[in-house]
């Protein structure tokens, strides 16, 4: 529950015109008042549809002649083919069609995600256009039936045999060929400031140590599926996806047609983490359309989301950390190497964090990269952060431990006054106060500094805290048509997505609070490719920049609705940055007693509708200041000391995320990035076969993910202090729940027990 309440009352919201974000000497009166909708707590308005099973998921769309798909898949890392029997394949009942390299129609690669605007290829390998073979589950034919159990059970008799060629698929052989130099983000994942190795050699006090992470397999509760229709040379996908705009781009690309002609729509999706963008399954299932002349639904199953869709790569990382008696940092240094395939570009980031954590006078940060024969690798939740976190929140806990710190304190000492590596000023930095509340309401004051000193019967108890941040972005492209009804109803349109995280319940409030509208008269539309804007739902950015396209709008309708009203109203005379919307109308924020319903304004200009579409202005406020979220988590963990098992009997984050636009779905956000966390400590680990580059847990059974009794209590607070350079005050949630937590996990751990566990998971065996 949030540590402050935010209650308001629907409707009497005055909203603001102007938008002064970034420029710091106006900034928007909403983001600093609270009142009207934003900030309450509001019920996610698609639930009761998907609670009652009328969401329209990918995989649930219904087309006249539809066929399904199934796949079969590639049992060798690098190779050709070398025979591929579809005989009894097609020759099954109901089959329409077998697809394989030999038939298949002329497609270019997909566009590499990160490489052009708009791109959104997982990989950028010709997709099933030759007899090549790059990684172990690559597919090699696609069958089309009249059934899926058809279509899964003739994808089993097609028979192909491989002649397999020299890999790389051990990581030790791959670090031994040579690494490179990662890159994110436009640059590369290096940064010295003075010399820290030598600063490390001065010090009175340091750490030196290595920490490890293994593969992360995405597992959302929905499984990648799309359903495919063509019309001629227009493309039609229902799809499972966080970018709709950037997929339609890809697939025009991939199939040589305008993008205009691609049409994708994704109005409810079951999870996407950073999974759901565009990988083959939906190129071969629009390839197997054109070829069968028939919609076609592909459903990927559980084995192949392991198989095609990349997750988060192993990590080896060196933290070192010299400090004075004081336990102030001199010296910070974050090393190491991640694994990475040929065909795509994210080497994973484990720096990031570090950039901006704590002060320091000397920094050396570098991510290498061995690349490798395997599935290209992709984001997954805070990509970068969640494990970069483990190894600098663990090295921070041993070098408190090492000074007779606490952990807390050491943290709070370290705090900088600027961003220590970039040096530009924190737009908004309150997470002194974050750990202080947190401490208090976690009751820190209690814990034992002496490992393994708390016992109940064979249970060892320890508390253990780590700082979590991610970053503040807001991509160009965002964009939002208003439409607004002579009978007071408004409808946004804008190309962003609903994972579950409850956009369209939080942005409805946005624009009832800034409209002056009631809820129930706000619908907001989203998940279609023809709609404006380019947004992107991912790096905890999509609410920026549908604020930013929603006050846009906003101010592009005020301006209208001023000049239909013209003399004759009390308005008369007023600027768009003069007025607000209040009770279903316009009102002078400098004077409420002069206003006028939107019904009247319309009515008297003879319009029942108005609609505007504006351009969300470019992300400014990021190139003057250092953005981001931030946590203090803290843990409390019981190791059996006669069986190693572990259980978190405790768990709270305590959050600086500037506003809160609705608490009931932020503590559903923050709570969920806090559970991935706990898997990706105790549990997570995609086990890779070296010898043959082969995943070989690819299912819930085998691959584990916390489940309910893995998870106690979780408790989250917020302080709720607007950020004023950002368009609403507020900072992405979507994956600050996830750094810090397995750090916070480890140390709770070595408290409970003394013992220091630096390679995730977290699992018994490296207890007892």
């Amino acid at each position: 529950m949030s540590a402050v309440s935010n209650a308001g009352h629907p409707g009497t919201a005055v909203g603001l015109a102007a938008n002064q974000w970034g420029q710091g000497d106006n900034p928007d009166p909403l983001i600093r008042h609270k009142h009207g909708l934003v900030g309450t707590s509001v019920s996610r308005i698609d639930g009761p549809l998907k609670v009652q099973g009328k969401a329209t998921f990918a995989a649930e769309f219904v087309k006249e002649g539809l066929t399904y798909a199934a796949l079969a898949f590639s049992t060798i890392a690098k190779g050709r083919i070398e025979t591929l029997d579809t005989s009894a394949a097609e020759a099954a009942p109901g089959v329409v069609l077998v697809m394989t390299y030999k038939n298949a129609p002329r497609m270019k690669p997909m566009p590499l995600f990160m490489t052009a605007e708009k791109a959104a290829g997982g990989d950028n390998l010709p997709i099933m256009q030759d007899d090549r073979v790059h990684w172990n589950g690559q597919p090699i034919a696609l069958v089309l039936a009249e059934t899926q159990e058809q279509a899964d059970f003739a994808s089993s008799l097609v028979h192909a045999t491989f002649k397999a060629e020299p890999s790389v698929t051990n990581f030790k052989e791959a670090k031994r060929r040579g690494t490179k130099t990662g890159e994110f983000g436009g640059g590369p994942l290096k940064l010295e400031i003075g010399d820290a190795e030598a600063a490390l050699t001065q010090v009175p006090v340091s750490i030196d140590a290595q920490y490890s992470t293994p593969r992360h397999s995405h597992n959302a509760i929905e499984p990648h599926a799309a359903t495919v229709a063509w019309d001629g040379d227009a493309l039609l996908v229902h799809d499972a996806s966080q970018a709709v705009v950037h997929t339609a781009w890809s697939l025009s690309s991939v199939f040589g047609i305008d993008e205009s002609q691609v049409h994708v729509t994704s109005p409810y999706v079951g999870g996407g983490f950073g999974s759901k963008t565009l990988w083959q399954h939906q190129v071969l299932g629009a390839a197997a359309s054109k070829l069968a002349g028939r919609p076609v639904r592909i459903t990927l199953s559980r084995e192949g989301v392991y198989r095609m869709v990349g997750g988060r790569s192993q990590t080896e990382q060196r933290v070192a950390l010299g400090a004075d008696k004081d336990g102030r940092l001199k010296a910070i240094i974050h090393t190491g190497v991640v694994a990475m395939s040929h065909q795509n570009a994210l080497p994973e980031p484990f720096i990031l964090a570090t950039r901006g954590a704590y002060a320091a006078d000397a920094f050396k940060l570098h991510v290498e990269v061995a690349q490798m024969d395997m599935l290209a690798n992709t984001f997954m939740r805070a990509p970068g952060e969640a494990v970069g976190t483990f190894g600098l929140e663990c090295a921070l806990d041993e070098l408190a431990d090492k000074l007779g710190i606490d952990p807390v304190e050491i943290r709070i000492l370290n705090e900088p006054d600027k961003h220590p590596t970039e040096g530009k000023p924190f737009s908004s930095r309150n997470i002194v106060e974050a750990w202080r509340t947190g401490a208090q309401r976690f009751g820190w004051a209690k814990r034992n500094a002496k490992p393994g000193s708390v016992r109940q019967g064979e249970w060892l108890i320890g508390m253990g805290c780590a700082t979590g941040t991610y970053p503040y972005y807001r991509m160009p492209g965002g964009a939002a048509r208003i439409t607004l009804r002579k009978d007071g109803h408004a409808r946004v349109e804008i190309a962003a997505h609903e994972m579950g995280m409850g956009t369209a319940t939080a942005h409805s409030q946005v624009t009832a609070d800034r409209l002056g509208l009631p809820l129930d008269q706000v619908t907001f539309g989203y998940g279609d490719s023809k709609m404006p804007g380019a947004v992107l739902a991912g790096g905890s950015q999509q609410s920026a920049s549908i604020g930013a396209a929603i006050v846009a709008a906003q101010h592009a309708l005020f301006a209208q609705l001023l000049i239909l009203a013209g003399n004759a109203s009390p308005l008369a005379g007023l600027r768009p940055e003069e007025v607000g919307g209040f009770n279903g109308g316009l009102v002078a924020l400098a004077d409420l007693a002069r206003s006028e319903s939107y019904a009247s304004i319309m009515g008297r200009a003879g319009r029942d509708e108005i609609v505007v579409q504006e351009d969300a202005p470019p992300p400014m406020e990021l190139q003057n200041w250092s953005m981001h979220s931030y946590g203090a988590m803290f843990c409390e963990a019981r190791v059996n000391a006669v069986t190693g098992e572990t259980r978190i009997s405790r768990f709270l984050g305590s959050f600086d995320c500037g506003r809160i636009l609705n608490a009931k779905t932020a503590a559903s956000q923050f709570r969920g990035g806090i559970i991935m966390g706990l898997g990706l400590a105790l549990m997570e680990e995609t086990q890779f076969d070296e010898r043959n580059g082969r995943i070989m847990n690819p299912s819930l059974a085998e691959y584990h993910v916390p489940a309910h009794m893995d998870v106690p209590e979780i408790d989250v607070i917020w302080n709720d202090i607007p950020d004023p350079h950002t368009p609403m005050g507020a900072h992405g949630i979507g994956e600050i729940g996830i750094t810090g937590t397995a750090a916070a996990v480890a140390n709770a751990v070595f408290n409970a027990t003394g013992k220091r566990v630096r390679d995730l998971p977290l699992t018994l065996d490296k207890l007892m």
